[in-house]
């Protein structure tokens, strides 16, 4: 699996369909979704190009909100997930564009959540897209996983060794499945994801909320600077074990600390709100906004790491209220890598 900076093809989205977390047609909580949503394609289409995945009955309703923006692909949805219920694109040997569709059970079968549809998400991007499809035995989502594209995968155990979603799972099996599917020989373990990741309606603990490669040898982590929230001691736990860990290649992580936003809870408790759930595009960096004095901060230190590319805030309140950030809704679908004669990829 290449990293995410490098070229891509396109970006995949999916439009909110009516359900029991966006409300029904009419809502204005589906409303807003969509306008959420909408504000991150069209930010991303002035970089590359976007295809949205739109429910049937929703197809109208998308053509409003994006426009000429981005391309229609129509299949019925759940959800609006991509990066979770959508394929993980991978080079072949031959450096060529292939996917991969891990099993999809609504983030470990929870009450709350509906699959039908979405767990066809996969085969039908990667069919849409052109490209040979594999499948993976392994209950997984796009966001409990994170690679440096030179054999590193960053993981959680509380998501990958979820009982929901992989029973009776060892680490050992997980790396092997992982391993396969996604080119890489070396996992970096985290206990948990973030605390509000644990309530009700969230993923048990997705690692690209918390920490992210921005490079060969570099991790970006949520920093919860404040004592009060829950995350505090989450963050010092994080840092421990990505300062100790080494990557694919035996050396140690350089581990950049992105400080949370200033704002503690909002009506459901302690807030999740993180610059780590980023999208990085060509020649661009789609960074989650919260209209707060941290926003100008995380831009910084993302320029800092990513000086060739254009940061750009767009408010991702309105989506992280549904249950995840900008990395959670977009798909990134790379360019074909060159080979060389031996068959071997080129850097």
């Amino acid at each position: 699996m290449p990293a995410e900076w490098e070229p891509h093809e396109r970006t995949w989205l999916a439009f909110p369909p009516p359900n029991a977390t966006f409300g029904q047609r009419g809502d204005e909580t589906l409303n807003r979704a969509r306008r959420a949503w909408s504000r991150v394609a069209r930010t991303i289409a002035r970089y590359e190009k976007v295809t949205v995945v739109a429910h049937p009955g929703d197809v109208d309703a998308a053509r409003d909100a994006l426009g000429d923006v981005a391309d229609l692909a129509v299949a019925p949805l759940d959800d609006a997930w991509i990066r979770d219920s959508g394929p993980t694109f991978v080079h072949d040997p031959e450096g060529r564009v292939a996917a991969v569709d891990w099993v999809f059970n609504g983030w470990g079968a929870q009450e709350w959540a509906s699959w039908e549809n979405d767990r066809k998400v996969g085969a039908f991007v990667a069919d849409t897209a052109g490209v040979p499809v594999a499948t993976s035995e392994l209950v997984n989502e796009g966001g409990g996983f994170h690679v440096d594209g030179r054999g590193t995968v960053l993981l959680t155990e509380t998501v990958q060794l979820d009982p929901g979603r992989n029973p009776g799972a060892t680490r050992e099996r997980v790396e092997a499945l992982i391993h396969e599917q996604l080119g890489t020989t070396k996992a970096i373990w985290l206990p948990r994801g973030l605390s509000r990741d644990y309530d009700q309606f969230g993923t048990r603990g997705h690692v690209d909320i918390v920490a992210a490669f921005a490079g060969p040898g570099t991790v970006l982590m949520h920093e919860q600077t404040d004592p009060r929230h829950p995350d505090h001691a989450v963050s010092q736990e994080i840092r421990r074990c990505l300062e100790a860990a080494v990557d694919a290649t035996g050396q140690p992580l350089r581990v950049v600390g992105v400080p949370a936003p200033t704002v503690l809870t909002d009506e459901e408790g302690y807030v999740d709100w993180s610059y780590i759930n980023h999208y990085v595009g060509n020649s661009v960096v789609v960074l989650c906004a919260f209209d707060e004095p941290r926003d100008a901060e995380a831009a910084r230190i993302l320029q800092e790491v990513y000086p060739d590319r254009t940061i750009e805030l767009v408010d991702a309140r309105d989506i992280f209220a549904f249950g995840g950030g900008i990395h959670c809704i977009t798909q990134q679908q790379p360019a074909p890598r060159a080979a060389s004669p031996s068959g071997e990829e080129r850097a």
